[in-house]
């Protein structure tokens, strides 16, 4: 019997067809052969999406296999058989330039021991104050451990850039140039205070009436720059026992530093930097001890890095003199009233979003808004779509502007916090 040939044999690989295939099988009246493959290749790709749903199975990063292939016995005896570790601080490195160099570590409400590493760690790895973990035995440091830092401290980065841009901040075109100058020009041309041999500003104070767009602001920096940026509360500063908020400042500005780039704001900072007084009875005492360590983070021993403050506040008159000096908050900015060409952008910023009539004078309307903020105004458009609504229909039209001018602008003239502002200041 004869042999076949060794070609025949072989494995032919198998191609996926594209359209000259599909073209060439259309040619040779061979159509409905290739639209038939096709509708067989989205029913397998169907049918394998059902079984990954079934048994549940979902895309994700985090790269696990599916749970049919888990092995739950076998990871729990590996995890018995690893001893779990200690939580020390290597106090002092002893000949830390020689082979043979040992550690001094601190294993809390225990002792303290002189220590080697262990294979999985190099020497390069541990330093002096840093936490390690090291094992019940021989207490040999297995693995360096990173910073301590509170939980309700990290909470206060923000993960997610802002989508508010420096074109949604109306009527600041002034302050928008000067924060530029103070967080933004540091960070991203660092060479030109390098070339003119000056240390770039390190804080800025926003303050103005309250709705200027002081916060609104800042997160248009935070949009602008790759900078780590973490917003902090005033009053979440403010804590009921001894030291606790001057340690969530110390921690907040370590976990600053161990960022490359960190831009840290202080929203509302007068709940915790008024002027410091005695009040007899003691009551106000932890509140200014936060104060002095925020006062200390800003001009201490420690550098600062490229680490830049701003805060902001309505009361800039109840804040301490030592907060306000210069080299801590460099630069004082201040978000005023907008003038009548920022009034007409911000009544055109808010009324983007909405569906207008196109011959809506926002000029006029700006005219007949005399000394009013940016919420006041952003107010203002909502009254109009809620007097479209309120009419059954689906544009806002100029009437329904005015209309809202006399409703927020003139008769919620009594509870404007704009006068009380101006006699403060």
């Amino acid at each position: 019997m004869a042999e076949k040939p060794e070609h025949e044999n072989e494995d032919k690989e198998v191609r996926p067809l594209d359209e000259g295939d599909i073209a060439l099988l259309k040619t040779y009246g061979l159509g409905p052969y290739a639209a038939s493959v096709r509708k067989l290749e989205d029913e397998i790709k169907a049918q394998a999406t059902k079984v990954d749903e079934l048994s549940g199975i979902k895309e994700s990063d985090t790269g696990m296999a599916p749970p049919a292939q888990w092995d739950l016995v076998q990871d729990k005896q590996v995890m018995q058989e690893e001893q779990p570790l200690q939580v020390a601080r290597c106090t002092k490195i002893i000949d830390a330039n020689t082979d043979d160099a040992k550690y001094m570590i601190n294993v809390k409400q225990i002792a303290k021991y002189v220590v080697g590493l262990g294979e999985r760690v190099a020497p390069t790895d541990i330093e002096e104050g840093m936490r390690v973990g090291v094992e019940r035995n021989k207490y040999l440091i297995q693995i360096p451990l990173p910073p301590k830092i509170d939980a309700s401290v990290t909470m206060m980065t923000v993960e997610e850039k802002p989508d508010i841009t420096y074109a949604d901040v109306g009527g600041a075109k002034d302050s928008i140039e000067k924060i530029r100058e103070v967080v933004e020009l540091p960070l991203l041309s660092p060479e030109k205070f390098v070339a003119l041999g000056i240390d770039p500003p390190k804080g800025v104070l926003l303050y103005g009436p309250p709705g200027t767009g002081k916060t609104l602001l800042a997160r248009a920096v935070a949009n602008r720059t790759d900078a780590c940026f973490i917003r902090v509360i005033g009053s979440e500063l403010v804590q009921k026992y001894t030291g606790e908020g001057a340690r969530m400042v110390r921690e907040l500005f370590q976990l600053a530093r161990s960022k490359r780039a960190c831009i840290v704001f202080f929203d509302e900072i007068d709940a915790i930097g008024g002027a410091r007084f005695d009040d007899g009875a003691g009551g106000d005492n932890e509140v200014q001890r936060t104060m002095l360590e925020i006062v200390n983070q800003l001009d201490g021993f420690d550098a600062r890095g490229n680490i830049k403050v701003v805060m902001a506040t309505n009361r800039p008159d109840t804040l301490d003199p030592a907060l306000l000096r210069p080299g801590r908050l460099d630069r004082k900015i201040e978000v005023g009233l907008p003038d009548l060409e920022g009034r007409t952008q911000i009544l055109k910023i808010h009324a983007r979003s909405m569906n207008c009539e196109r011959d809506v004078r926002f000029e006029l309307l700006a005219r007949l808004c005399p000394n009013t903020t940016g919420a006041d105004l952003r107010s203002v458009c909502t009254e109009a779509g809620m007097y479209a609504i309120r009419a059954r229909r689906k544009t806002a039209t100029e009437k329904d502007f005015l209309e809202s001018i006399n409703k927020v602008i003139k008769g919620y003239q009594k509870f404007s916090s704009t006068g009380l502002y101006m006699n403060y200041n």
